[in-house]
């Protein structure tokens, strides 16, 4: 799961804007309310349960490879330039 950052990471957090609708703003509030957290906090955990869930699927780790390899092609093609 998530490991918190040490202070010095804090100072690297990234900023992020986030729109959704009223209704799904709303239950996120009430969820965190309840879970004694912090909206900030609940979307955190989802986007680390989020990444966990692709870096176990098969599927996506086959896509990841082929864009590793893409990108290195690009970087090594640069490399000699």
């Amino acid at each position: 799961m998530y490991i918190y950052p040490t202070k010095e990471a804090i100072m690297e957090n990234k900023s992020l804007t986030l729109r959704l609708p009223a209704e799904q703003a709303e239950a996120l509030e009430k969820v965190a309310e309840i879970d004694e957290t912090s909206v900030t906090e609940a979307i955190r955990e989802a986007i680390d349960a989020h990444i966990a869930q692709r870096i176990a699927d098969e599927e996506f780790q086959r896509r990841l490879k082929a864009s590793m390899d893409r990108h290195q092609r690009v970087l090594d093609r640069l490399a000699k330039a």
